[in-house]
């Protein structure tokens, strides 16, 4: 387990795996918020209607 964890931290591919997973979840992040905000605007304004 130690040679992978310092091949992940120590190696150009390793830091490249780390970005690219730190994007990916803070890609999912912001897309969960999102659409959240949407649903709960039209949620709102679908009150408001009736």
């Amino acid at each position: 387990m130690n040679v992978a964890l310092t091949d992940l931290f120590t190696t150009d591919i390793g830091i490249l795996s780390l970005i690219t997973i730190g994007f990916i979840i803070g890609m999912a992040s912001y897309l969960a918020w999102y659409v959240r905000q949407h649903v709960l605007s039209a949620e709102a304004e679908q009150k408001r209607k009736q």
